[in-house]
């Protein structure tokens, strides 16, 4: 089964802490293909950091490796936005599927998470699809979410309540996510 219906090469950016064997980002790594970028530091990610090794990635891959489809998770929803804010080369990215970015301008906040704030708000510079819960209160509250989704530009997907969307969500493959994923970028330019 290819990665993806329009054969993009998909790029997964977890969350802080990673996602574990039974996280749907995992799972879609082994089922799809998807590559994970990861970072050298799950437990204390410095915004910087994981800026920069999103970059090197980007980089690294060859012009038939791209454009790429960014999916993201919580914290690599910041991500997206904080590196596509700095970046000179968003044009490798035809888009951005986020699910479940939280709060980070909410009080208080980790200590590990400092480095994140100011919380970057642009419009992102490629389409974007949110996926949003609507219980997801320890994380992001639903207007937060939907606050985020306007400023970066994105559509939104009510999921329902997933929780943080995660392996505790109980999703397994999350085969309705991988449905959305692949409805939306089927939508997308042909070319960037």
């Amino acid at each position: 089964m290819p990665a993806h219906p329009l054969a993009l090469p998909i790029l997964s950016l977890p969350g802080w802490g990673g996602s574990g064997p039974g996280h749907w980002q995992s799972r879609w790594e082994a089922l799809h293909g998807d590559q994970r970028v990861e970072q050298a530091d799950w437990r204390q990610p410095l915004r910087g950091d994981w800026m920069m090794r999103l970059e090197e990635t980007l980089l690294s891959r060859s012009r038939e490796e791209l454009p790429v489809l960014l999916v993201a998770h919580s914290l690599g929803c910041h991500l997206v936005a904080a590196w596509a804010s700095h970046s000179r080369n968003t044009g490798r990215v035809a888009g951005a599927f986020l699910v479940a970015p939280p709060d980070l301008e909410r009080d208080p906040l980790p200590p590990q998470l400092h480095s994140w704030r100011p919380v970057q708000r642009l419009r992102l510079p490629f389409p974007a699809l949110l996926v949003a819960s609507s219980n997801d209160e320890v994380y992001c509250a639903l207007p937060q979410a939907l606050a985020l989704a306007e400023d970066w530009g994105a559509e939104v997907r009510e999921a329902g309540a997933l929780g943080h969307v995660n392996a505790d969500s109980g999703l397994g493959d999350w085969p309705q996510g991988r449905a959305w994923l692949n409805a939306w970028a089927a939508r997308l330019p042909a070319s960037r």
